[in-house]
């Protein structure tokens, strides 16, 4: 029985179908389809029900997939102890933060890729909430409060952001001293509440305004030409700071750090190359802040 075609059986039980696993696995639909015919015609029995509306797991896939991911996962495990110093292999496809990713995930994925000539790299950068199991993600960089779900989540470090307006906005409406003035003021709304330190406690604040994007790139521009007042990372307002087209506000009370996360798919055994992203972003985070973020900081 072929390793391989055991894999190939249960991403496409994870995942959902032919089309998801064919995604998550790089490969074309027709080499997932040969490989789960194999494996039925190996074993002697229907392996998935097929439909116009996909596939599901029959009596005998339900019962096969977890022997085989059991096997599969020792095997990997083997794997990586026997060529635990060799290169990584293969595809890594991880769902990156528009808005913070250029700046601070763009270059540590250069340097894995530097580090690791033969792994083939994927990124996908959007601020849109990504499913990683059925689009086909090995894994996603998030920052923030994580959402409740089935996913395994490692903290890898922090980053950093204020409350940012322009002087036109300041000059017309004036500036909140107090997360309970920020009721009087418009809003540049994203995806998350506020939330600011008042020496050790966290106050939140429901933003409210008429003005709303899911990209932070979008409520910079929009606070620059003074629209409202936006909750923005360091990495997205420094070259606004630096200009003087905008300001940072209520600088007494300060936002707490964002806390970065790699989070994936739930297995007892993470993929070698997941484990290795989060240690190069783990270093990267930890390292001394660059000029441009001391900088934003100490504004």
């Amino acid at each position: 029985m072929d390793i391989e075609d055991l894999r190939t059986f249960v991403e496409v039980a994870d995942a959902g179908g032919i089309s998801a696993a064919a995604l998550r696995l790089g490969l074309s639909k027709s080499i997932v389809s040969r490989r789960l015919i194999r494996l039925e015609a190996e074993l002697g029995v229907q392996l998935l029900a097929r439909s116009t509306r996909g596939a599901s797991l029959t009596e005998a896939g339900v019962t096969l997939r977890d022997h085989a991911a059991r096997a599969s996962a020792e095997i990997a495990m083997a794997e990586e102890t026997i060529l635990h110093e060799s290169e990584l292999r293969g595809r890594l496809r991880v769902a990156v933060p528009l808005s913070s990713g250029p700046i601070h995930f763009a270059p540590v994925l250069a340097d894995m890729a530097q580090s690791h000539p033969q792994l083939q790299i994927d990124a996908a950068y959007s601020d849109r909430f990504i499913d990683l199991i059925a689009e086909g993600f090995d894994c996603a960089i998030r920052v923030g409060a994580l959402r409740d779900s089935n996913l395994i989540a490692k903290r890898v470090g922090m980053i950093y952001g204020k409350l940012v307006a322009s002087p036109s906005y300041i000059a017309k409406h004036g500036s909140p001293e107090t997360p309970d003035e920020l009721a009087t003021h418009q809003a540049l709304i994203g995806n998350e509440a506020w939330r600011f330190m008042d020496g050790e406690e966290v106050v939140t604040v429901q933003p409210q305004g008429r003005f709303k994007a899911d990209n932070s790139k979008a409520l910079a521009s929009a606070a620059a030409a003074g629209v409202g007042l936006a909750y923005l990372p360091d990495c997205v307002t420094y070259e606004y700071l630096a200009s003087g087209e905008l300001v940072p506000i209520m600088t007494r009370y300060p936002l707490p750090a964002g806390v970065v996360h790699v989070v994936r798919p739930n297995s007892p055994h993470p993929a070698r190359k997941v484990r290795i992203l989060s240690e190069f972003l783990a270093e990267s985070l930890a390292r001394e802040k660059p000029e441009w973020m001391r900088e934003a900081v100490s504004a």
